[in-house]
């Protein structure tokens, strides 16, 4: 595939128009989230081991699993013995506490680990102001939030009776795929410069139809390898909602601006991940 890391859609963060802040916004929780987990530099999470432990616990508290949002309740400690654990010694403890359906926002913003964070923000800063501008910031967030929901819930349907319904699925990768979604649909002939990696990371420029086009069918099909650790379920969900929700809010699409420079944006890329290990929804 290919890394996006420009956009010609849309004016300039710096330019005429609103500043995208809640794309920017939705980045910083995502980073400080991170930053102060486990995953992150926070020391009272331990070293080695004890980390890698910290790490799983977390993602199992706040990360969406399947069958409680299915069953509607924190899984059994019975249930929680079959998940395998990520070391010899480590033990999921009970969560009577949580929310199942609250467990989806929290997962939204929990990642597993640096590299699966980036490739989330990627996709997330390069495509998110283009969408947040057109639609207005609170459809904009709205969008986001409700397809990152349905995204998650249409994951657990069909993971609901398999072995990997009792996973954590950690990452906000089902609502950035909705927002590639959206901005296919406004957007479709936008000029996206990309790096190839498979050309020594050279930059080209693609029509937005053709990296998001291809970025869609690779996760297409990719859903039948369900043994990767990515969600790519939750990808092609959240894809498919986020286009049908902008064809029925913005009937008409907006190519780029005709009377103005050319500017660009730098962007990040996307991801989601199910625990032990987690499952991860990543744009990829």
């Amino acid at each position: 595939m290919v890394l996006p890391v420009l956009d010609r859609a849309a004016p300039p963060a710096t330019g005429p128009g609103p500043a995208p802040v809640v794309t920017y916004a939705l980045i910083a929780v995502s980073a400080l989230v991170l930053l102060l987990g486990p995953s992150g530099v926070n020391p009272l999470y331990g070293t080695g081991a004890a980390r890698l432990c910290a790490e799983q616990r977390y993602e199992h508290r706040w990360g969406a699993v399947p069958a409680e949002l299915i069953d509607r309740r924190p899984l059994s400690a019975e249930r929680l013995r079959q998940v395998a654990p990520v070391t010899p010694d480590c033990v999921l403890s009970p969560t009577p506490g949580k929310v199942p359906a609250l467990s989806v926002l929290t997962s939204l913003f929990v990642h597993a680990g640096w590299l699966h964070l980036l490739g989330n923000l990627l996709f997330l800063f390069v495509f998110g102001p283009g969408v947040e501008r057109r639609l207005g910031r609170a459809r904009f967030l709205l969008c986001y939030l409700a397809i990152g929901y349905l995204a998650t819930y249409g994951f657990a349907l069909a993971e609901a009776r398999t072995p990997d319904a009792v996973r954590a699925l950690v990452g906000a990768s089902g609502a950035i795929a909705g927002v590639l979604g959206a901005y296919l649909r406004l957007y479709p002939r936008a000029r996206v410069t990309a790096l190839v990696p498979v050309l020594l990371f050279l930059p080209l420029r693609f029509p937005a139809w053709l990296v998001l086009g291809l970025w869609f069918a690779l996760q297409w099909w990719s859903v039948r390898d369900g043994g990767s650790g990515v969600a790519y379920l939750v990808h092609v969900i959240g894809f498919t909602a986020g286009w049908l929700f902008t064809w029925a809010a913005c009937p008409r699409t907006a190519g780029p601006p005709a009377a103005r420079p050319p500017t660009g944006r730098r962007g990040d890329g996307a991801a989601d991940t199910l625990a032990a290990p987690p499952f991860t929804g990543a744009p990829e």
